[in-house]
């Protein structure tokens, strides 16, 4: 069976305190669960990156391989596509964690771009995190 995973992040400046979400279903769009997380003082593309590594470790503590992961950061799809460089050093660690966990866990994940409107749950719910944990 396939998870269906969409990733976000919300910071009220960037860098800033930065909440990240995750919302997993299975493939039938049936909800499996929705986290959200705190990960401290972080850039965009470091929250972007760090909601799909935290993504990918959840789908393996879920025992799931195949995996569509979607975001709306199309920088960071692109990039860990590998259709697109990635020039700065930080990112580049955030790429081989990922490709790590990918590997070792013999994950099949295909990255995915969606427009942020489309993105709309995992946007909804990072939102709502940042709210509560003001």
């Amino acid at each position: 069976m396939k998870l269906k995973i969409y990733t976000d992040w919300w910071a009220r400046g960037n860098p800033w305190n930065a909440w990240i979400w995750v919302y997993i279903t299975d493939e039938n769009w049936r909800e499996i669960e929705k986290r959200y997380k705190n990960i401290g003082i972080k850039t965009n593309n470091d929250a972007e990156y760090t909601a799909v590594y935290l993504a990918l470790t959840r789908a393996v503590e879920l025992w799931y391989k195949d995996i569509d992961l979607f975001s709306d950061s199309s920088l960071v799809v692109n990039q860990l596509s590998s259709n697109r460089k990635i020039k700065e050093d930080r990112l580049k660690i955030y790429k081989a964690d990922i490709d790590k966990i990918i590997k070792e866990n013999k994950l099949k994940v295909s990255f995915n771009w969606i427009k942020r409107e489309d993105n709309k749950e995992a946007d909804r719910l990072s939102n709502v995190a940042m709210d509560e944990k003001k």
